[in-house]
């Protein structure tokens, strides 16, 4: 009953003309994030946050929620019509999709995905109500060790971002950690890693970093690339028929629960969930041969279990203060700016603030499905934009939003800085991914430790004293060596087919 009543005074907040402005606006930037093809949510998060400084913190976080969630819907336009995905999580969506263009299909290939996509985010925000509040609960029995493990747990993640490679990961994990020292001790007040600039008292700023890192960094590497034309085909309708229908409805109910439980898993990608969907769908179909010819439940299932994956995976980070993915990380990043921490005291402290931004996502998925369809001429048209122009807009407009931040000419250098950095670590395939979220968990690690050992007069047993500590250590082992051990299983493999 009490959840009913928090989500209702959730929707009374969130349903207030400004609110409901800030969600459509983040909507319409997040689709439009999405479509821009290599720039992705977390750029997209990263490059718009200065558009909410001056903003109330509930806004400020409905806004970027849903340029979160709209990238998932935008990436799947240039996934069918460019055969170029703009979201990670679109790639497979192109197997099908274009194909489904080619025959001049793209409109109902396009409103299969919306609405795929409306239901799985719907169904993954009901999750996140129901699953959240005891999650939080739960969690407020955790103190500083209990606190520590779970962010060594959360550190843990960036074998989950990996990529190709853990090590590279690791290595980014420890550069987010070096990155995360500079600034003032937490406990004895004094400069560390400053090197006597005034300007970096107070640590990194995180924007800086990150607009640098994910959006000046993803700029650069993009306009290397030519964009592909556009595909001059005829949408005959929008309208799918009986059939489209009955074809996506069981990979629509099998994408939703299968984003959503992978959602609850930290580390586990979006675009990871969507080819395990295209993988099942192709499995339990009675003519898997047909798959990347144009089925429809080639995207009926992928662009469900993507949208659902992304609400769910909003979970770990309400609960806990685990940011599940790079663009959530980003997004965790912009609650601290607002002064709220994420995790359980999140529920008790500013319940107003969680259930209105929980009740936001079902507004904002619902502008997105109305909206989706009847703008896919103005997306289309965006797209023929060339890139050089969209390169120096976007260019100019972080600049802009890093100098306000605190009108400093400084913070302007230290985003050109990483974006040069970025730029070189994605050129060299090292994920930023790990970077971000140690940067982001690396000063609540710190200072969790740092209590805990102010707790027992430095005796470091006070972690193995505590069943739920010894728990997560336990799971953040686990993480740590199913890496290896698949490393070893596949030599083993190797090995053996070597010497048959």
């Amino acid at each position: 009953m009490d959840t009913i009543q928090n989500l209702m005074m959730g929707f009374s907040i969130a349903m207030s003309p400004q609110n409901l402005m800030f969600a459509f606006l983040g909507s319409i930037m997040g689709t439009l994030i999405g479509v821009l093809p290599g720039v992705g949510s977390a750029a997209g998060i990263a490059i718009l946050l200065p558009l909410t400084f001056q903003l109330p913190p509930i806004s400020a976080i409905i806004m970027l929620s849903a340029i979160f969630y709209g990238a998932q819907y935008g990436g799947t336009l240039t996934s069918v019509l460019l055969n170029v995905p703009g979201e990670a999580a679109s790639v497979i969506t192109c197997l099908d999709g274009h194909e489904l263009a080619k025959k001049g299909r793209a409109g109902v290939a396009l409103s299969i995905a919306a609405i795929g996509s409306f239901i799985g985010g719907t169904v993954a925000t009901i999750g996140l109500v129901v699953a959240a509040p005891p999650l939080a609960r739960a969690a407020l029995q955790f103190g500083p060790p209990e606190f520590f493990a779970l962010m060594v747990l959360g550190l843990t993640l960036v074998t989950g971002l990996a990529g190709k490679s853990v090590l590279k990961a690791l290595l980014m994990g420890i550069f987010g950690l070096l990155l995360a020292m500079i600034g003032m001790d937490p406990v004895q007040g004094l400069p560390r890693f400053t090197f006597d600039q005034m300007e970096l008292m107070d640590g990194l700023g995180f924007i800086p970093v990150v607009m640098g890192l994910f959006g000046v960094g993803e700029i650069l590497l993009n306009a290397e690339q030519a964009l592909r034309p556009i595909l001059d085909a005829k949408m005959s309708s929008l309208i799918p028929t009986r059939k489209d229908v009955a074809d996506s409805t069981w990979p629509v109910i099998r994408g939703t629960v299968l984003g959503f439980f992978l959602g609850l898993i930290p580390g586990v990608t979006n675009s990871a969930t969507s080819f395990m969907s295209y993988a099942v769908e192709k499995k339990v179909s009675k003519h898997p041969e047909r798959f990347g010819t144009g089925v429809i439940a080639g995207i009926a299932g992928p662009e469900t279990a993507n949208n659902a994956h992304a609400n769910a995976a909003l979970i770990p980070l309400f609960t806990l203060g685990i940011p599940a993915s790079p663009s959530i990380a980003v997004l965790m990043g912009a609650f601290m700016m607002n002064g709220l921490i994420p995790g359980p005291f999140l529920f008790k402290e500013h319940p107003d603030f969680v259930w209105a931004v929980i009740a936001s996502m079902y507004v904002g998925n619902v502008f997105l499905l109305i909206l989706n369809l009847p703008l896919i001429g103005i997306w289309v048209r965006i797209l023929q934009i060339p890139y050089s122009i969209l390169f120096a807009l976007i260019l100019c407009f972080t600049t802009i939003g890093a100098f306000s931040i605190n009108n400093s000419t400084f913070d302007i250098g230290l985003m050109t800085l990483f974006g040069v950095i970025g730029y070189a670590l994605k050129k060299l395939d090292f994920p930023l991914a790990p970077a971000v979220l140690t940067l982001i968990l690396g000063p609540l690690m710190e200072k969790s430790l740092r209590r805990s050992l102010d707790m027992s007069q430095g005796d470091f047993a006070v972690f193995l004293d505590r069943p739920i500590c010894l728990a997560l250590f336990a799971i953040a082992a686990v993480v740590l060596i199913s890496p290896l051990l698949g490393f070893l299983s596949d030599r083993r493999k190797a090995v053996s087919g070597e010497s048959s």
